[in-house]
């Protein structure tokens, strides 16, 4: 087994250069893979991935000034399950975290992938629902089909034509009060043109 011995109140040097917030979750979680690896046992909650959620967010939104905030003290201060999970979160969305909406549209589904394993099998559903909702998958999207039949404007008045000729058919004198009787012909502009229908 191996016994550390920590040196505490170690500050660091006032010119100390600018350092990104991926590289203190980097250098934090190599640490803690040293302890791993000396049996220390990390569980990770939902509250770990939360806190780690809501750092990438703000890291997305401003990389410098997240960076800024997150010093070293607050860096130490988080879980090792939270900084477990922001560095592989950092990691798996690459240098611009977050920058557009394929990258977005993979944060969200990779998190849905990750709470459809939920325990919760309400979360896990809703998950798994959201998931089949992806445009990709289109497994619960509801599909319309728009059939679209040109026709030249001569084929659309005889259509429209014998429609009204069916129609007029129906009316009878008993079932019509003050009708004005108009001519088709004349309305749809076959006045003078020998008509086929």
């Amino acid at each position: 087994m191996l016994e550390l011995t920590p040196d505490l109140g170690v500050e660091l040097a006032p010119n100390t250069a600018y350092v990104d917030l991926r590289e203190r979750a980097e250098a934090a979680c190599r640490s803690i893979e040293l302890l791993v690896n000396q049996g220390l046992s990390i569980a990770t909650t939902t509250q770990d991935a939360e806190t780690a959620t809501t750092l990438l967010n703000a890291y997305a939104a401003d990389p410098a000034a997240t960076s800024k905030r997150v010093t070293n003290s607050r860096m130490a201060a988080l879980p090792p399950a939270s900084l477990l999970a922001l560095r592989g979160y950092l990691d798996e969305f690459g240098q611009h975290v977050a920058k557009n909406a394929v990258e977005i549209r993979m944060l969200v589904t990779n998190r849905l992938l990750e709470e459809s394993r939920n325990p919760d099998p309400r979360v896990r559903i809703r998950a798994l629902e959201l998931l089949g909702k992806i445009s990709d998958v289109g497994l619960f999207t509801d599909r319309s089909e728009v059939l679209v039949t040109h026709q030249s404007t001569d084929e659309l008045r005889a259509k429209l034509k014998e429609k009204l000729q069916r129609l007029s058919a129906r009316v009878t004198p008993d079932n019509v009060e003050d009708a004005q009787v108009i001519d088709v012909d004349a309305e749809l502009g076959f006045e003078g043109k020998k008509a086929d229908a």
